[in-house]
Order: C-alpha cells, then sequence, then structure tokens
C-alpha cells in the first residue's frame, strides 16, 4: 500500500476464493446522516458489513480491511456473470448521506481523495475500466450509490473507468415498463453485454425498469427514470462501442 490513510480495522471480512484476482472495484456512498456513524457501522461486528477503504468528506482516507481479504460491501448483485462481487472486488465507501439525506454534492477535497486512492488500487489491480463501477451497477434492483450526481466524467479523465458523454435528451420514441418485441430484446442485449446482469427475454418488466435507471445513473445522470428514450439508448450504444476499443 503506498496510499497514505488512517488505519482503523474492521472484523468484517473472510477469505477471498482461492485463486480469484481483483478485477472489480466498486464505489459505494454510505447513505447515513455522518461520516461517524458509517464508519461505526462498518466497525460494528453485528452490523456484518465493511469496505476495504473509506473516504471522509475532508478528503481523510480510512483503510478497514486488507486488500487480499474479502470485505462485506457489496451484498446479493451480479456483474457479467459473476455473482461473488465481494469476492473479486475492492470496495471503497464514500462517506455521503446519499438519496435519503438530500443527495448532498460530493466536495472537491474528497473527490480528488477518491481519485488518488483509485489510481492507487488500479495500480496493483489489473481492472478494466469497464469493471470500474457503481453499487447501483451490479445491485440495480437495491442500491442506488453512489448517486446520479457523483462525478464518474473527472474520475474516467483521469483514467479512471470508462465514459462517454452522454447523448442530449431529445423527444422521440422510447421503450419502457411493460413494452415487448425485438427491440426490447436487443437493448436487453447491449445491456447484458456491457455487463448487467439481464436475462434477454424480449419483455420491458421491473428488473429491466430497474437495470436501464442503474445504466442512466452512471452512464446518462440527467434524467433517471429507468425509461429507455433515445438518448438512454444512443449512449448505451456508444458505451458498448468504447468498451470494445479499450478491452
Amino acid at each position: 500500500m503506498t496510499f497514505p490513510c488512517d488505519e482503523r480495522p474492521s472484523p468484517n471480512f473472510d477469505e477471498r476464493p482461492e485463486g480469484r484476482a481483483v478485477d472489480i472495484l466498486l464505489l459505494h456512498y454510505t447513505g447515513m446522516a455522518s461520516a461517524e456513524a458509517a464508519l461505526d457501522r462498518l466497525c460494528d461486528r453485528n452490523a456484518k458489513v465493511s469496505a476495504h477503504y473509506f473516504v471522509d468528506e475532508s478528503g481523510r482516507v480510512t483503510r478497514m480491511v486488507p486488500e487480499h481479504l474479502r470485505a462485506w460491501h457489496a451484498g446479493v448483485g451480479c456483474w457479467a456473470g459473476e455473482s461473488d462481487i465481494n469476492g473479486c472486488s475492492i470496495g471503497i465507501e464514500i462517506a455521503n448521506g446519499g438519496h435519503d439525506f438530500g443527495s448532498p454534492s460530493y466536495p472537491d477535497v474528497q473527490m480528488a481523495a477518491v481519485e488518488a486512492l483509485c489510481l492507487d488500487v488500479l495500480s496493483r489491480h489489473p481492472i478494466s475500466s469497464r469493471r470500474v463501477l457503481a453499487h447501483s451497477d451490479v445491485a440495480p434492483a437495491r442500491k442506488a450509490d453512489p448517486g446520479e450526481w457523483f462525478d464518474w466524467a473527472s474520475l474516467a479523465r483521469a483514467g479512471i473507468g470508462l465514459w462517454v458523454a452522454p447523448e442530449p435528451l431529445v423527444e422521440g420514441p422510447s421503450l419502457s415498463l411493460g413494452d415487448r418485441g425485438d427491440n426490447v430484446a436487443e437493448l436487453q442485449f447491449l445491456l447484458a453485454d456491457y455487463g448487467y446482469g439481464l436475462e434477454v427475454l424480449g419483455r420491458y418488466d421491473e428488473a429491466m425498469q430497474a437495470v436501464v435507471a442503474a445504466f442512466q445513473r452512471h452512464f446518462r445522470p440527467e434524467k433517471v427514470d429507468g425509461v429507455a428514450d433515445l438518448s438512454t439508448v444512443a449512449t448505451l450504444r456508444r458505451l458498448v462501442d468504447a468498451a470494445k476499443v479499450a478491452a
């Protein structure tokens, strides 16, 4: 570990699966009223949650679980066929009240610390840009963090994660809850091809609505409604193309 940080060990961890490399970097918000309360919870044996790192609003970084161990931060989720997200990921909890506490902005000093920490983690692990993810990406039906106001674009400019400029909102046809057919199946295929846990069934159900909303939170945050409008679909197509180039 070359990044300067405080140490506050959490008791909530176990061994990674034997031979399983770290290949996901997962970002969260704490979603609690204060950084102190969140840090206490991440160290509470009864809570059974933790993260490898914690970043408070002042930019102070705390290491809680060594990287070679499995922290308990992701819960039930999947990405690109992988269901043990904790087993293959590094988890970073970022102090922010989240949707339940007014969706506060992430201070510049905090984002700078997150950027530096991510670069440090990436220097040790072969994590592809398309596997730098939001908690909401791997658990779209349960989670919304780190939120649509999180600045993914600034991280991408620093070489962290994959990003394309979102297509502007325009009027036009869209796909939404209850729709069926080949256009829905094609969209499901694109989302699954990028990594989202979604079956190609040709029907726009609640699971698909949650995935589309998760995609929007990360990649088209101007409007998060789970409706696949022209902007959403065009942004997704460009992202899939960019992922192929980056691979």
